[in-house]
């Protein structure tokens, strides 16, 4: 099963991920999260029931354009366009750019975990 891993940090814990790759002292792993969240909160605003059940959708119909995908759903097409969009940046869709100016959803992944931590810095605490 094709499984995007989402994890949920501060900015500041994300920046000092990142340097802490670049100087050497910690190697990303391929299990490691590959999208990335400030805050519980961010993560359900943007696969809250409504949009999960728009990916759901996009995964079974395969709609070939905006247009169907909005008669699919009976979600005005502007308002998908800007939902997508989103979902694009955090990789949750992929929008293939067509003929006469047409975009064509896909959904690259069939399921999505999230690794948070229940405290905050949970990984350095004792247990």
């Amino acid at each position: 099963m094709n499984t995007l891993k989402v994890g949920i940090a501060t900015a500041e814990e994300m920046k000092q991920r990142t340097l802490a790759i670049a100087r050497g002292e910690l190697k990303a792993s391929p299990d490691d999260p590959k999208v990335w969240f400030t805050s519980p909160e961010s993560f359900a605003r943007v696969l809250s029931n409504k949009n999960r059940a728009l990916l759901e959708f996009i995964a079974a119909a395969h709609p070939e354009s905006l247009q169907e995908l909005a008669a699919g759903t009976g979600r005005a097409a502007s308002n998908l366009s800007r939902t997508l969009r989103t979902m694009e940046r955090y990789g949750f869709v992929h929008l293939h750019k067509g003929p006469r100016g047409q975009v064509r959803p896909e959904v690259p992944y069939r399921e999505i975990t999230l690794v948070m931590p229940l405290a905050a810095h949970a990984q350095h605490a004792q247990p």
